[in-house]
């Protein structure tokens, strides 16, 4: 993506604001928005672009190999804006490798396809690494959690446990103390036989 005088310049305003935040006047924002709308368009019409170029670039394939002269020449662009040569590209350059420049391709995206592998073993090893770490570190007497292991308290030893003994009863202050005369009272005399005791008659 290119820009031109102008757009440099409306560039290079927005990076000082970015940089030195101020107070933009009308005219500067006016000119950001433009710039910013110019910048959306130019992506759509980059998508655009490239996907007609893959459509072609396809097309041209599927017709080798009488179509080699277009398709190398597509596939060399499809490069040079990003494009990632997919299984399909690498067996047709293999079939063209008598022609030097499908060989100087072949060598080219054979490079990237190898660059592509590794990045995706690269990003599929990374979470096993660290799923391994974690497990490492779940492991007691490891670096397990990095916290410090709590140590069980130590509590006194306990012996058999003692029957409470029931409150002594202690004598209500208000209450006198009984004597032993009160306690153990005397034993009463039987009482005296009469002087005179009635005489029973006989029956006759």
């Amino acid at each position: 993506m290119a820009f031109g005088a102008e757009e440099l310049r409306v560039l290079r305003r927005a990076l000082a604001l970015a940089l030195h935040p101020r107070p933009a006047s009308a005219d500067d924002v006016q000119d950001c928005l433009r710039l910013a709308e110019s910048v959306d368009e130019a992506t759509r019409e980059g998508a655009r672009l490239r996907a007609f170029l893959l459509a072609d670039l396809a097309r041209y394939r599927a017709a080798l190999p009488g179509t080699a002269g277009g398709y190398l020449v597509l596939l060399e662009e499809a490069l040079g804006a990003g494009y990632r040569p997919d299984p399909d590209d690498l067996a047709a350059l293999r079939a063209l490798r008598g022609n030097p420049a499908a060989a100087s391709l072949l060598d080219r995206c054979q490079n990237l396809a190898e660059q592509d592998v590794r990045t995706r073993l690269a990003g599929r090893a990374t979470p096993v690494v660290q799923q391994s770490r974690t497990r490492l570190l779940a492991i007691a007497g490891g670096r397990a959690s990095e916290e410090p292991v709590k140590k069980p308290v130590d509590r006194p030893a306990t012996g058999p446990k003692q029957q409470p003994q029931s409150p002594v009863k202690t004598p209500r202050p208000d209450r006198p103390i009984p004597t032993p005369g009160e306690v153990f009272p005397p034993k009463r005399k039987p009482a005296p036989p009469p002087a005179n005791p009635p005489q029973q008659l006989a029956a006759g």
